[in-house]
């Protein structure tokens, strides 16, 4: 038997077909088309995946399920999705518009906790009894698997890593509130801080780099400045390290997790990123110099984390 899993993104629709041990055989995708109301899109879903299953030449029958990872909340249980920010989803009940058009039961969640999962079922985190992915991106993201099980709380809410205060009355964080873990580690926060950075300081190599044009800034930008041994880049990065690691080590105190996996554009430095968090989460996490040590790892999955994981609810 196999499984599919559907991630749905603003820009594309991404579907694969995955075997039960958690292998992607065959993926396609098509544009989202956010334009569309919920009904269009997720009878497009369904469409995709009915199109995957007559591409590999197998029939519905040979699928077992169907999960979908939605980027906003979603009620897992009764498949619907709750909210999406950027999509026009609001309480669409998804299961049952799949149930027009094909008899394959439907299962949902939320694409950062299917991208952790995939991480766990396939990825970094394989065979991992408790794992947390976090996705350091426009915000931060991630997910909380615990024996298998994604960790929704119960109001399928849960694990909304990014929204832990770190610093009181701190930055404004989109969600409302001010001090945010993401205000301070995300790859957004680590641009803003070279940018700042690049203004204070106008012989910077970091006007090199990004062409003398501030907005060509990226988070690769930092780690090329400091190869080229730049001063004020090195300091961008090490106060990036002191703020990534202490929501990290807040994360392994409460759930002495076996591996946390972080995931996003920053993740690709490897252990030019992960050397010298590990370093500074080590020595300040608790329990370090006796217990075992939580390991920290980059994703390995890419984009089809998520496909894998929406797959394996």
């Amino acid at each position: 038997m196999y499984r599919i899993g559907i991630d749905l993104g603003g820009t594309n629709i991404a579907a694969g077909l995955v075997t039960e041990d958690g292998t992607l055989v065959k993926k396609i995708s098509v544009p989202t088309n956010s334009n569309e109301n919920a009904k269009a899109i997720t009878e497009k879903m369904a469409k995709v995946a009915l199109e995957l299953i007559a591409a590999c030449g197998i029939e519905e029958s040979d699928v077992s399920s169907i999960g979908i990872g939605f980027p906003g909340a979603v009620d897992a249980e009764k498949g619907i999705c709750v909210l999406t920010p950027n999509l026009p989803f609001e309480n669409t009940d998804v299961r049952s518009i799949f149930r027009n058009l094909t008899k394959i039961p439907v299962r949902l969640n939320n694409d950062a906790n299917c991208a952790a999962l995939g991480e766990v079922i396939a990825g970094a985190a394989k065979k991992s009894g408790i794992a947390i992915a976090v996705t350091l991106g426009t915000g931060v993201g991630g997910g909380i698997v615990i024996n298998g099980e994604i960790f929704c709380g119960f109001n399928f809410a849960g694990g909304e890593l990014g929204h832990m205060v770190t610093h009181k009355n701190g930055r404004k964080c989109n969600c409302g509130r001010k001090g945010c873990f993401e205000t301070y580690a995300s790859a957004t926060a680590l641009i803003n801080d070279t940018k700042e950075a690049a203004k204070a300081n106008p012989d910077s190599a970091i006007w090199d780099i990004c062409g003398g044009d501030i907005d060509k800034i990226n988070g690769k930008t930092v780690f090329d400045a400091m190869q080229a041994g730049d001063a004020a880049a090195k300091n961008v990065f090490e106060n990036y390290i002191d703020e990534l690691a202490l929501g990290i080590i807040n994360y392994i105190n409460i759930f002495q997790p076996e591996v946390i996996i972080l995931g996003g554009g920053i993740a690709n430095q490897k252990e030019n990123l992960l050397k010298p968090l590990r370093e500074k989460v080590f020595k300040e996490s608790y329990g370090a110099e006796f217990l075992p040590r939580t390991r920290i790892e980059c994703a390995v999955l890419g984009n089809d984390a998520g496909i894998i994981g929406a797959a394996m609810l």
